[in-house]
């Protein structure tokens, strides 16, 4: 069996336990490389790709590799993979579904805190030695606790679902919107109630958006859905980036259709200087909390994100279908 990596050596070292990887196996480390020739010079005759999930897999790639038969996502992601191309081939596409859901859960949690209680703006503030400032100004302005804000989670899978079960420790109100609502009896252990899309986004104070990045997805959130929020609303994305219209975000919150935004994600990544988020001017900026995408990169999630590929592609070497598959 061998594995074409795309993906940082170190965390491989780190992360897989080795002892676990048949010695027989041949495992090539091509990092971040996107250069097709290159990347075929490495390990054109691979069965497998091991890939990051910001790393793509070009079909010029896939087609060229004679004896590939899964491509593996390292986290949950892989709309940088060729998806058809990889199909038409006959090769699985799998990924580490629900794998971080309690570390991107953990994230949203922290998101929420740190716009409520403009952590980034106070951190400056206190450095600047304007600590008194703030205090009395936000003292007088009012911060809100979580416990009182009722929120709304949209996309209820298995990071929705976590989400759902940190905050009941705080005691907030929760409700969300799925397509497919959870059973009854699921709704009661994670005490949440169903609410119709646009009763979530006119009565709750944070909506936190739990949605995979497809083409039904794609600005989910736009201006027209802005306009259904409160004022006093915060957005939560610890999702895709592409599932926020990033343009109608930022009218938004220059025309104060929402107070604020906590966001690990957005789009195009890697995040260049010349992103539009990047460019506010300083009132409309101070109201956006970021993190760079680090929702799902726990010590243990990629642990447990690394010991499931090998899993899988032990199944492969075994002629036995894999599982997490996204392509059928």
């Amino acid at each position: 069996m061998k594995v074409l990596i795309m993906t940082l050596k170190k965390r491989i070292e780190r992360f897989s336990d080795f002892s676990f990887i048949p010695k027989d196996w041949e495992l090539v480390f091509a990092e971040f490389e996107t250069d097709t020739q290159r990347l075929l010079k490495m390990g054109g005759d691979a069965d497998v790709i091991f890939v990051d999930a910001m790393q793509p897999v070009k079909k010029e790639l896939i087609d060229a590799m004679p004896n590939l038969k899964m491509i593996h996502s390292e986290g949950v992601g892989f709309d940088w993979i060729d998806v058809e191309a990889a199909t038409k081939k006959g090769v699985f596409v799998c990924n580490n579904a629900a794998a971080n859901s309690k570390a991107v859960a953990e994230q949203a949690i922290l998101l929420m805190l740190a716009v409520l209680r403009r952590t980034v703006k106070g951190d400056r503030m206190v450095r600047d030695a304007r600590q008194i400032e703030a205090k009395s100004n936000w003292s007088l302005e009012g911060i809100r606790e979580l416990w009182n804000c009722h929120v709304g989670i949209i996309g209820m899978g298995a990071i929705g679902q976590e989400t759902a079960k940190r905050l009941k420790g705080f005691e907030s109100k929760v409700s969300y919107y799925s397509r497919n609502p959870l059973p009854k009896e699921l709704e009661t252990k994670l005490c949440v109630d169903y609410l119709p899309l646009e009763d979530i986004l006119k009565e709750c104070d944070i909506i936190s958006l739990h949605l995979p990045s497809n083409d039904q997805t794609k600005h989910f959130m736009d201006l027209n859905r802005f306009r259904m929020m409160k004022k006093s609303a915060i957005l939560i994305n610890t999702a895709r980036g592409e599932v926020v219209n990033q343009p109608d975000l930022i009218v938004a919150l220059k025309e104060g259709l929402i107070s604020g935004a906590g966001l690990d994600t957005i789009s195009p990544e890697p995040v260049q200087p010349d992103n539009l988020l990047l460019q506010l001017p300083t009132e409309v900026k101070n109201k956006i909390t970021f993190s760079p995408h680090i929702g799902g990169v726990t010590e243990q999630a990629f642990v447990q994100m690394h010991r499931f590929v090998w899993e899988n592609i032990k199944r492969v070497e075994q002629g036995e279908r894999p599982k997490n598959i996204v392509n059928g």
